[in-house]
Parts: C-alpha cells; sequence; structure tokens
C-alpha cells in the first residue's frame, strides 16, 4: 500500500528557522570553500524568512557562473545525494538530504539562467510582509493536505510573485 506525502507545517516556525539558520551556516561552510570563486550560497526558502509559516527545512541555492556549473556541480555531488524528484539539466541541479536535521535540499543553478529563481521569491517575501501573509495563508489551507496539492498551489503563487517581480524591474 503506498501512502501518499502529507505537506504538514512545523509546529513551531521559529524554532524550524533557527535550526535551518544553524544547518545553513554549517553547510556553508562546508561547501564554500569547494566552489568556485563566482559562487554565491545563499538560505533560501520559508525558513529564511522571518514570520514565513514553513515546513521546517533548509532550502539552499548556490549560483555560479555558467562556465564554472559543471566544477561546481561535482562537489554537492560528492556531499549529497542527488534529488530523484527533480530535474537535472545543463544549468540546473538538485540535491537532497533527509538524514540532516533538519532535513535539506541544495539547489545549484547558473546565475542569471531559467532556473534561478529562488532567491528572488525569499527578496520579494522578505521585502512585503502582505505576500509573507498570503503566503501563509496557502501554507495554512493545505496543512495536512496531499504534498502534490500544495506543490502545485504554490508553484502558481510563485510563478506570479516572480512574474509581478520581472514586471516591476521593466518598468
Amino acid at each position: 500500500m503506498i501512502v501518499e506525502e502529507r505537506f504538514r507545517l512545523a509546529a513551531d516556525d521559529e524554532d524550524a528557522r533557527l535550526a535551518a539558520e544553524v544547518l545553513f551556516v554549517r553547510i556553508r561552510d562546508q561547501i564554500a570553500p569547494r566552489m568556485p570563486a563566482s559562487a554565491d550560497i545563499r538560505h533560501v526558502g520559508a525558513t529564511a524568512v522571518p514570520g514565513c509559516a514553513t515546513k521546517g527545512d533548509l532550502d539552499v541555492v548556490v549560483r555560479v557562473a555558467a562556465c564554472d556549473f559543471d566544477a561546481a556541480e561535482a562537489e554537492p555531488a560528492a556531499l549529497f545525494p542527488r534529488n530523484s524528484g527533480s530535474i537535472r539539466t545543463v544549468d540546473f541541479a538538485a540535491f537532497a538530504d533527509e538524514t540532516q536535521s533538519p532535513s535539506l535540499g541544495i539547489q545549484l543553478t547558473v546565475r542569471e539562467g531559467r532556473f534561478d529563481v529562488f532567491h528572488g521569491l525569499v527578496d520579494a517575501l522578505r521585502a512585503d510582509p502582505e505576500l509573507v501573509t498570503r503566503y501563509n495563508t496557502l501554507k495554512a489551507r493545505f496543512d495536512g493536505q496531499p504534498m502534490d496539492a500544495y506543490r502545485a498551489a504554490k508553484a502558481r503563487f510563485i510563478e506570479t510573485i516572480l512574474a509581478d517581480a520581472r514586471v516591476g524591474k521593466a518598468l
């Protein structure tokens, strides 16, 4: 019998945020010396945004110049399992480690590439408390619901935010 994965919010967002920040510093310090000089390593995701509801995991993005992508990809691949549920392209690779506490996701992207969006979401949320409220409302609505349904709604929400941010930059 297959059990469907459910989306669950952390019991205490602030405790989750603190645990994620501690792990982020450790992971950043572990991978930074192995990365090319172009690497920009950031804590992203809900635990990087004060006041944002979270399931309590840590998301890290490593942004690199296109010419450094292949070399940069070898480093997290030597330390962490690939995220088998994610795509892998010439400009994006994902890694996941559920044995970390909290669970860890690392996204490697080419700077200014098509998947270089993770930091943009965090920047938008940090700049707009109303956006955080809307995101928290979405998360609360899906707490306990199937993970696939939450991910689909979250993807639509994020696409809207990022599209609005691109329009704002163009104006």
